[in-house]
């Protein structure tokens, strides 16, 4: 791709983020002002009973809840514009070092996740393709129609009851053992905390490109080329590495770029069974208890999260297939 070429691509896509963004900001405060929930309450708490209607309108008031909606949200876009995502409701800190802190423990938690899933869905598609009709193809098949129709959270709850409570070899929640301070945690520790979230999200997000691969692959080797390469004596490894693996690899890596919105999607539900502390769980913290401010970072942080792992996905695709250019397609 020439230099203009890819200054037009990223200025499409800059403006495609910002349009993006905006959207997000207006659509959520909308819902978030509709919502049923009352902040001052959910910010009170257990408390309720003991905190008189003066202290109720002063805690309203500090937060600027008596304000007008749309006042509210000037205010927050405003200081948005400035770098200030505002403080949290629910941790007394910025929004932007709750957000830092979370979504470290939730990037290992969903690339681990990401990797295992990618390559174990691709090797199984890979396997299912090349054993067509065998045994091995149904019963690859039969996982992932299975795991295509699982709800995230009920598999988390079998692993938690099979690997937890049948066999303990796994603890049952939280990111670090507890009772242990910071200091002392080691990483064997944070790695064994997090196998059962990893393993849940990612069997439940390997089945959709594992039968993706194994659709294309087919298509592939029964095309006329494949079909001459048979006859020349090749097969096995060989006929998939040299007339297979590049036809199947484009497709199955945009399909796996673009499953960044259903895994960050998955790991508030996989982070809410295992208490994991993440940037999930802060979301279902900060939805429930009426945290405006960080909701509405969280939101926007996800938005760019995703939006990432699509650009990359297409830049990657530009990257391996030498004849995608600027307007032209496959």
């Amino acid at each position: 791709m020439k230099r203009t070429g890819i200054s037009r691509f990223l200025l499409r896509q800059a403006g495609k983020l910002a349009l993006l963004l905006a959207a997000s900001c207006v659509i959520t405060f909308i819902l978030v002002s509709h919502s049923p929930i009352d902040p001052t309450q959910a910010y009170i708490g257990a408390d309720l009973l003991r905190v008189g209607a003066e202290q109720r309108d002063a805690i309203a008031e500090y937060w600027g809840l008596n304000d007008p909606p749309l006042q509210r949200f000037f205010f927050w876009f405003g200081s948005l514009l400035q770098g200030d995502f505002g403080t949290s409701m629910i941790h007394r800190a910025p929004v932007s070092e709750v957000i830092a802190d979370r979504f470290l423990s939730s990037l290992v938690l969903m690339i681990t996740a990401w990797v295992m899933s990618g390559i174990l869905g691709f090797t199984a598609g890979v396997t299912a393709a090349m054993k067509r009709g065998s045994w091995l193809d149904r019963a690859i098949q039969w996982y992932c129609y299975t795991l295509s129709s699982t709800p995230t959270f009920w598999a988390g709850l079998l692993l938690l009851i099979v690997f937890t409570v049948w066999l303990p070899i796994f603890p049952v929640g939280l990111g670090t053992p507890a009772g242990v301070l910071a200091e002392d945690v080691t990483w064997l520790d944070r790695v064994r905390h997090m196998i059962l979230p990893a393993l849940t999200l990612s069997i439940t997000g390997l089945a959709n490109i594992a039968l993706h691969t194994r659709a294309k692959l087919i298509d592939v080797l029964g095309s006329d080329y494949v079909l001459f390469a048979r006859a020349k004596g090749e097969e096995g490894f060989v006929l998939f590495r040299r007339h297979g693996l590049r036809n199947i690899l484009l497709p199955a890596i945009t399909l796996q770029f673009a499953s960044f919105s259903e895994l960050f999607g998955g790991a508030v539900l996989v982070e809410q069974i295992f208490s994991y502390p993440g940037l999930g769980r802060a979301t279902v913290e900060a939805s429930t208890r009426g945290d405006v401010p960080l909701l509405l970072g969280i939101v926007l942080f996800s938005t760019l999260f995703v939006f990432t792992g699509n650009l990359l996905s297409e830049l990657i695709y530009r990257w391996i297939d030498p004849r995608i250019r600027e307007g032209q397609s496959i």
